[in-house]
This record gives C-alpha cells, structure tokens and sequence, in this order.
C-alpha cells in the first residue's frame, strides 16, 4: 500500500506519449504466452518476445488502430524487463545480434532489397551518375498528384540513400558520443512515423499503419544541457521490423497521393494552403527533411569504421582533393585573408506572406520591421584556417575567453578543437584532418569551420582581445536582421515577396544550384562544404550569405507578431521560443526544401553541433538582435546545478525511501490498525453525524474481500504485495494457512515484525497543527498468536515480482492483494507482468488502486491511462487498459465494486479516496 498524494512526494521524469487501443490481437496472446514461458529465466535478449512481437506489432493498414495496444504497452514493459539485465553503460547492446541484422547491412546496399520506395536509378532527383539530389521545392498554388508523388520520392529516397551509409547494425543502435540523442533506430522510422501521425491529425487517415511504432518513434530530443546524458537505450525494433514499417507507410502515403480526393484536379487546380488536409502531407517532406540533415550530423559524429559512403550519394565538394597540410597553415594561401566589409544601414522585413506559394513552418509566419544600424561584416565566414590559430594559441584553454556557461560545456566534454578535426599527429603537435559525414579528408583549410555557438562566441573574445575590434564595441556574431541585409538582392526577402522565383530553391534543384552568377552549395549540390572564397559575393560583397555552412546568429529563437500554431503540428515551435535557443541563418550544403528558403527560420541550442558555422561581426551600436530574456544564452550552468541539486536531493529520497519518515509510519500504523486508540479514547475520526466510518478498516476489507471471492485452493497460500505495516497480512492469515508479505519500505517491515511479536509500538496521532495524542498499536479483536505466526514479512519490489520468483523469494499463490500500490509504482507494466508467474491456477488477485497517476511517483510513460490519445484526442481510462492487460496474461475480471478509505491528516481534516476495488480470477 502506497501514500496518498499529499502524503509522500518523489522526482518526476520526461513524457512518451501512447495511444491506447480497445480490442486486442490473437497474436497478443501468442506473444504474452510465449514470453511468460521466458519471465523466469534469466536471459539478455528473449527472443521469443521478438518473434512473438514481430507478429503482434507489424499490423498492417487495414487493422483496426485498437488491435496494436497491447503489443505497445507490452512492448514498452519487456524493453525496460531486458535493460535491467545488462549494465547501464552497456544497455544499449541488447539490440545487437537479432534477426541477422549485420548480414544485409555491413556492406553496399542491394537497392532492390534496401529501399522500400523508389530506388535513387529511378527517382527523380537522381543524375546520368546514380547520384540523387533534391528537387526544388514544390508550389503549392498548383498542386498535381503526379508533383506531389515526385517529391515525396525523392525526399524519401534521399532519406534512404543516407541511412544506407550506415555499416553494419551497431551504428543503427550506438548513442551518439555525446548521449544527447536517441541512437539512428529513432530516427530511421521517426519521420515515416511523422507522416502518418499527422496525416491522421488532419484527417487524411483514419488509422494507424502500426500503433506501437507511431507510439514510439514519435517524440524526439531537445536536449537541456549539454551534461544531460539521458538517452533512451531501450530496447529498440529490429532494422528489419522498421525497415518493413516504412515499407508499408510507403504505400499508405502514396495511396493518399493518388486516391485521396482533396488532390482531385479534374475540377480545376488544386491549392494547397494552411487549411486544406494535405498541408499535413507537405509537412510531412519538410520534416523528413530537416532528419536528413540533423541525421547528417549525427553520422558525421559516428564512429568512421561504422559508416561508409552510399553508392547513390552525392559526392563532396572537388576542393577536397589533393594534399594539404595538416598543420600550420598559411593566410592568402592555404585560406583567405578575411577583411571586414562595412555595410550601411537598412530596413529589414521579416515574415513569409501567408499566401506564398510553398510549405512554410509555423515561425515563418507573421511580420516585424527592423532597422538595422551601420555594421560590419567579414567577407567570409571563419574558415578553418583562421579558426586553426584560435587552438593553437590555446584558445579552448583560456577560460577568459568563455562565458561561464560556455566554459562549464567546454570543461565538461574536454573539447581542445572542433569536434569534426581529426588528429592526425601526436598530442600538442596541432596536425588535423577533417571528418565529412562519410570520409576523412586533409584538412581544407578554406572550408568554413563547423562549431557551435558556443566555440563562435569565444573566438569572437579571442579575437577581439587579440586583435581589437574596428568598432567601439567588440566583435560579435551576425543578427538575423543583419543576415538578410548581406544576402544577395537578387535573391533576399524583398525579390522572393516580388517574384516567387526569386527564392531560389523554388525553381532550382540541387544539381543546379551550384550554377550561374549567383551559384550556391546548398539543396545537396554536395555532400559537404566548399571554400569560402569558391562562389561569388553578394551585391554588399559577402560570400556564402546562403548554402555552405548555417551561421550562428545573437538572436534568440523568437515568434513574429501574428504567429500562430498550425493545428497539425502545434508544438513545432512553442516549446523553443524559451531564450536557450539560437537562431541559425543562410543554410548548409544539406539544407533542402523550405530549409533553402530565403524564409527559413531554425534554431539550436548553443551546445549543439551542426554544420554551422559563423561570421564576424562589428558595430558601433547595439546588436539588433532578439532576445526572449535578458541577454544572450548565459544563465544555463546556473539551471544545470539547479538540476544537479535537484536530482541530489531526489537520489538523497529514493536511498532513504519516501516512506521511512515517524509521519509516514503514524499514519499508516493508524490506517491499518483502526483499534489502536480505544484506550486512550481517540477515535480514528472524530465523531460527528454522518462520520464516514465506512472508510475505515480499509487494509482488512480488501484481505476479507480476497476470501469472499474462494479463490481455488492449491497451496493455501496468499500474498500481500506491497503490505506496509501488515494489518492486511494479518487479516489473510485468519483464511489462508501462510502468508508472505513484502514492502519496499523497511521501516514499515519491521514495524510489521513488531506487530508480529506482540510488541507495543507508540505513534503519534495528529489533533491540530503541532498538537498530538500518542497511543499503542492494537490488533483488531479476536486476533490470535498463532494467525500472527503465519505471516512472513519482508523487503522487496513490488517492481521485481519475477526476480524474486526466480530467485526463490517468492513461491506460487491462491490468492494476492494489492492495495492502492499500482499508481505509486515507478514501472506498474512490470508488477502486472510478474503475476501470472506467482498466481496458481484458479487463483484470484484483488486489485485495489484509485488510478491516481502522478510523474512524482511514476514516470507518464508508464501510466496505464489518464490521458488522452494524441492522435485521435480519444480518452484512454486505466481500468480499459488493466482489462487488457490482465486478460492478456490468463487473468478474467470476476468482480469489481468500489472502496473507500479515509486517511486521517488531523482531526479536523481527512483524505477520503473512492478506489476500484476489482477480483481477477487465473484462467490459465
């Protein structure tokens, strides 16, 4: 028996949200039966459950979206089951080895068995090489089924062809270095996940192509701080599984591209807009793309011997060709000499029409006007050659050149140099090469450093403390406003409201892009960057004011005015307008589709790594930058100790367990022996009319109401699961001939024991805020010595039940009671799990729980119920879902009637709490 709310309180953890069905497979059963044969052996991966699961989860289309459910929740319990078994560095391996994963993956990809929609020979994008790009991004003024088609192949396919670089099946499963992010598994079906949930939202589909994946692969990761090492090793589907999975969601969305009726032209052209349904579809290519490149990233940090480069990828930029030094390099001719450019005031316009023809995100939209002030602006962004003089001054050593939130990140992850250097000769001798996503090249000491924000600030320190600033005010970063002022003016945000076409990737494909007067390597033109000097300067004299590398800006992440949430994604951008956010300008070599667009406003934290990179910047005035709070993105060490205490104090409660306090004991010696008090004449509620003294003698009515149900007898025993201080125990062994009880408390086990004995035990029954009358715990009348003795009390984990089955704790049972314990329990899938394992045949369980669900006691991700379906919007009630899983598992639901209780606070003020009280009979 667990606190009630205002009794106890414990940490909480993140959400995953679940959709919670109503009918249940055949297959379920088959896959509960076959894993219950396993729950007793002590194995790293069950690989019955796999088989079993396969059947279970890869429902099709054209099932109900109820039947998945059971394999979700199941699911979700069995993954957390085998990561108790290995160690928690390592848990991540329990993928590793199933289905002869690394066969099919460790060497080039059959593109006849690897793609599951149209392979790079014969999709559009794809050049006279095999090699694809991406297409132009599509109007939406006129849309045809036929263009829709195209580019969802090729954003599909393009997404294939980069996951086909990973080598062998560890790189789908290893957490990135920095364990700030889910493993590439995540992200391999999270954006065909993405599809058909939004597609569902929008009302293009009415089901689910396979539940347990849309539940799973549907949340990913904004990591808080860079020391947030977090990451989800659970246990993961196969490459296989996901690899069917986005097989069938293929078909489910080219059948919507070609049979949904909204696409419908034989009446006229077809706009889609913000409100038509298949702006969802559109939301979909743009999401897949943004994956492509942050995947990109992620790769590019992959351990080399675990990638290798797709035959249908594009190459990277020729300038990495030839030999170049690996250390020292020389200015104007290894990289260019970097000049400050001044630029004169202007006014900046921000905001996407809302009638631009193309997919916009929710933050494009709306309007601010800014005037920029005088400013100047190097002509290139830093290259790796200027950048290289920062190291080897010992820039990252210097703490004066750090923010203390910049500095506690450099600290904490050991960082010397750009995390994408290689080192290529012995310590302190400063020789580099540099990492692509699938190659180490020489270093291109003309190429645009990759760094984060926080890397971009401090040289900017360096810098000015080296050199000087040619303003009054230091050097500094870019500002959004100040980006769109440089970029060119055949191409910025006045043309593109002009001329639709002025925004580029509108009408020009990645194969193209790298062409004519104002050329630029972006839309995948190339698989990486080029030199910072190799396309030509905009009409204010900057290079690279679009494509190459993203630039790193001083502004926060922030909405124009008139923003509004788009209905089908209404948490794309809310959740980032929080002043730890940094916005990003002009586009990478990887960017594609509305990531190309003159209009595209993205962000990242500070610590995060992309391909970005940065220009200096100089003024005399104030940055025109936005800030969300004040200053930039300081601030965040200050949140981490906060943390850091936090998760202190909450280890400091989870070692001492919440109900080891002399309050939690009175109270619960209270509840469970209602008699104590007679003698000194204190009621257990003070009397008045219509006392609810029906609330009373709670732990011994769920005990009675175990015998009134005559479970079967085989043993003649009972267990009480989560006893306390055993008044319920004691009520069993009147009708049972043994009784094992177990707590997770060990003050309450040993106050149990005491009991046990006869001992008098003083507590404290509360009258008026400090005041209180200490009596003796009592038995309830007619108790005798020798139903004391046939209890056996102990600590255990009500978490644990097949453990201490395994190990012998635990024996086979006719009848247990679990008293108001599941919605205190931290993984409540894992207790139901265990029972099949301790109940005999014939035997019954009472299951007393008021379904008070709180992340201060378990995690949301384990609540049965309690929420809504985040698809359908449909309530999902615990008792429907603790039906299906009971059945699942041989049990029938016998009897249910409600139980009140009433827990005693002083006097004057009581906790009365109505549970569901429900009998579950083992058929099997």
């Amino acid at each position: 028996m667990m606190l009630s709310t205002s009794a106890a309180r414990m940490g909480c953890v993140r959400t995953t949200l679940r959709e919670i069905g109503k009918r249940k497979l055949h297959s379920t059963a088959r896959c509960v039966r076959g894993r219950k044969s396993l729950m007793t052996q002590n194995i790293r991966v069950p690989l019955s459950f796999e088989l079993s699961r396969w059947k279970s989860t890869m429902a099709t289309y054209s099932d109900s979206e109820d039947e998945s459910e059971s394999a979700r929740s199941l699911g979700h319990a069995e993954a957390s089951k085998a990561r108790s078994v290995s160690s928690h560095e390592e848990a991540w391996m329990i993928n590793l080895g199933r289905d002869g994963n690394n066969e099919w993956l460790s060497t080039q990809r059959d593109a006849d068995e690897w793609f599951t929609g149209l392979k790079p020979s014969i999709c559009a994008g794809s050049d006279a090489n095999g090699k694809i790009r991406s297409l132009a991004l599509p109007k939406l003024d006129t849309v045809t089924r036929q263009a829709a088609k195209e580019y969802f192949d090729n954003s599909w396919t393009l997404y294939e062809t980069l996951f086909a670089g990973l080598k062998g099946e560890e790189g789908f499963y290893r957490p990135p270095p920095h364990g700030l992010r889910h493993p590439q598994i995540f992200y391999y079906g999270h954006t065909a996940c993405l599809y058909v949930n939004k597609l569902r939202v929008s009302g293009v589909l009415s089901k689910p192509v396979n539940a347990y994946f849309e539940s799973i692969f549907e949340v990913g990761v904004d990591e808080m701080l860079w020391d947030d090492m977090h990451k989800n090793d659970m246990l993961w589907p196969t490459v296989k599984e996901v690899h069917e999975y986005r097989r069938q969601v293929y078909s489910v969305v080219v059948d919507a591209i070609l049979n949904h009726p909204s696409l419908d032209d034989s009446n006229g052209r077809v706009e889609v807009d913000q409100s038509h349904p298949m702006w969802a579809l559109f939301m979909g290519y743009e999401h897949e793309r943004i994956h492509l490149e942050t995947s990109s990233v992620l790769f590019r940090e992959t351990p080399y011997h675990l990638v290798q480069a797709p035959e249908n990828w594009p190459p990277i930029h020729p300038s990495a060709d030839g030999n170049r030094p690996s250390s020292n390099p020389i200015e104007s001719i290894d990289y260019p000499s970097n000049r400050m450019i001044p630029v004169t005031q202007g006014t900046v316009d921000l905001g996407k029409p809302a009638d631009f023809p193309s997919f916009g995100w929710d933050n494009e939209y709306g309007e601010r006007n800014l005037d920029v002030p005088d400013f100047q602006a190097s002509e290139f962004m830093v290259s790796n050659g200027e950048f290289y003089e920062f190291v080897k001054s010992g820039g990252y050593r210097n703490k004066e050149n750090w923010c203390d939130d910049s500095w506690a990140w450099r600290t904490h992850r050991n960082m010397k140099w750009p995390f994408f250097w290689e080192p290529a000769g012995p310590a302190g001798s400063h020789e580099y090469k540099l990492r692509t996503i699938f190659k180490v090249v020489d270093m291109p000491w003309d190429w645009p450093v990759d760094v984060n924000y926080y890397e971009a600030k401090a040289f900017c320190r360096w810098k000015t403390r080296k050199d000087g600033s040619p303003t009054s005010k230091p050097y500094r970063l870019l500002t959004e406003a100040e980006h769109h002022l440089i970029r060119d003016e055949n191409s910025n945000l006045a043309a593109a409201r002009k001329n639709v076409l002025a925004d580029k990737v509108m009408a020009t494909s990645g194969g193209e892009f790298p062409e004519g007067s104002h050329g630029a390597n972006l839309n995948l033109a190339f698989s990486s960057q080029n030199p910072v000097d190799h396309f030509a300067p905009s009409h204010t004299g900057h290079r690279d004011t679009t494509g190459n590398a993203w630039e790193w800006t001083e502004d926060h992440f922030n909405p124009l005015k008139g923003f509004e949430v788009h209905h089908v994604y209404d948490d794309f951008s809310t959740p980032c307008f929080d002043g730890k956010h940094s916005m990003i300008v002009g586009g990478s070599f990887i960017s594609t589709g509305d990531e190309a667009s003159v209009f595209a406003r993205f962000h990242f934290r500070p610590h995060f790594l992309q391909h970005s990179g940065f220009r200096l910047v100089a003024s005399h005035d104030d940055a025109p930058a936005t800030h969300l709070f004040a200053g930039a993105f300081e601030g965040q060490v200050a949140a981490r100790d906060a943390m850091q205490s936090e998760r202190e104090e909450m280890d400091t409660v989870g070692t001492s367990n919440v109900y080891e306090t002399n309050e939690s004991l009175n109270m619960y010696l209270g509840l469970h022996y209602p008699a104590s008090g007679e003698k000194e004449a204190v009621a257990p509620i003070l009397p008045h009319a219509n006392a609810p003294n029906h609330g009373v003698g709670f732990p011994q009515r769920v005990a009675q109401l175990l015998s009134t149900l005559n479970p079967e007898k085989t043993t003649n025993r009972a267990l009480d699961m989560g006893c306390a201080v055993g008044g319920a125990s004691f009520e069993l062994a009147k009708n049972f001939d043994q009784v094992d009880a177990f707590d997770f408390s060990e003050t309450f086990v040993n106050a149990a024991k005491r009991m046990q004995t006869g001992e008098a035990i003083p507590f404290r029954v509360p009258v008026e805020a400090e005041l209180f009358e200490e009596v003796n715990a009592v038995h309830e009348a007619g108790t005798k010595a020798a139903t004391l003795d046939k209890v056996n009390f102990f600590t255990g984990d009500a978490c644990k039940v097949v453990e201490m089955a395994s190990e012998g704790t635990l024996g086979t049972y006719d009848g247990v009671i679990m008293s108001n314990l599941l919605c205190r329990l931290p993984d409540p899938m894992a207790c139901l799990n265990g029972l099949s394992t301790v109940v005999n045949k014939g035997g019954i369980v009472v299951m007393v729980t008021p379904f008070s669900w709180l992340e201060e006691f378990t995690p949301r991700a384990k609540w049965l119920g309690g929420f809504y379906d985040p698809v359908s919007k449909q309530p999902i009630a615990s008792k429907d879902v603790l039906k299906e899983v009971m059945e699942d598992r041989g049990f029938v639901k016998i009897h249910e009637e409600e139980m009140p209780l009433v827990i005693r606070e002083h006097q004057r003020k009581y906790q009365y709490i109505v549970s569901e009280a429900s009998g579950w009979r083992k058929e099997k």
